[in-house]
């Protein structure tokens, strides 16, 4: 039997992050490489890839960066074949990589759209990133896992997955009405459908297929939107973006070895009202 902090070794592991430069992406890479996982970074933006791999590095631990657009089969196809080439094996994939529209300043879109005219392409681009590019993602790494006879998959899916938004956090007085889209809420649900689907299916193959479902996570938003996201919380705050880490290595390591298609919600006690 290991002791409580070997169950959370991940030596000699190696692990896909999937929107791996992303605001929490990097936090798990960063998360898994200190627990000792090699750590593939894939993103669509290669050079902020290339940067936070480089960072891992110079701290010792192996990392790569991989271009994946997660829709794309041959890509998504390229990025596990780059970890096997790499490493030589995938025990742990992170399924992160999603169109999610935000309302932090940095941000700089609107978000306008009312259902009734929300726009076809729109709806078409976060079902192939947010649910097509889970699919294919995991797909892929698990043929590796079942040669190996094991892996662990988890799916990025969000508290806007378990119930519809509250627009009312997104009005401004004075200020033309904003929306958090359809898809979001929808892809998101369809992660946690494609959760439970892999972890039955793969039950009996030892690949742990689990869901973390995170809360608000802070980015630079406006103090308005703060204060109207806060005051839907039990803890009344939003989260800082390394407090999804804890969670994401439990899933990832043998501390979870007894839990599959489960959802894990980090969320400050959003949906505990």
């Amino acid at each position: 039997m290991s002791t409580l902090a070997s169950s959370f070794d991940l030596t000699g592991r190696v692990a896909i992050v999937t929107g791996g430069a992303g605001l929490l992406g990097r936090q798990f890479c960063r998360t898994l490489a200190e627990a000792g996982a090699a750590v593939l970074i894939s993103d669509l933006n290669l050079n902020e890839a290339q940067k936070l791999a480089g960072e891992l590095a110079n701290s010792k631990n192996q990392a790569v960066a991989q271009q994946t657009d997660v829709g794309d089969s041959a890509s998504v196809s390229n990025m596990v074949t780059a970890a096997l080439k790499n490493f030589g094996r995938v025990d742990i994939l992170v399924n992160s990589a999603a169109l999610d529209p935000k309302f932090d300043q940095t941000a700089g879109g609107k978000h306008s759209s009312a259902f009734e005219d929300y726009p076809l392409k729109a709806w078409e681009a976060a079902l192939r990133v947010n649910l097509t590019g889970a699919f294919l993602c995991s797909q892929a790494a698990i043929k590796p896992m079942l040669d190996q006879g094991s892996g662990v998959i988890i799916n990025i899916c969000s508290t806007y997955g378990l119930g519809g938004p509250d627009q009312r956090i997104y009005q401004r007085e004075g200020k033309p009405a904003q929306y958090k889209p359809v898809d979001y809420t929808v892809t998101k649900a369809g992660i946690l459908g494609l959760t439970k689907y892999l972890a039955t299916y793969y039950g009996n193959k030892n690949i742990r297929v689990n869901a973390l479902s995170p809360g608000g996570v802070f980015n630079d938003h406006a103090d308005d939107f703060v204060q109207a996201y806060s005051s839907r919380t039990v803890l009344g705050r939003m989260a800082r973006p390394d407090e999804m880490n804890g969670a994401l290595l439990f899933l990832a390591s043998d501390a979870s070895s007894y839990m599959t298609g489960a959802n894990l919600i980090v969320d400050g006690g959003w949906t505990a009202w």
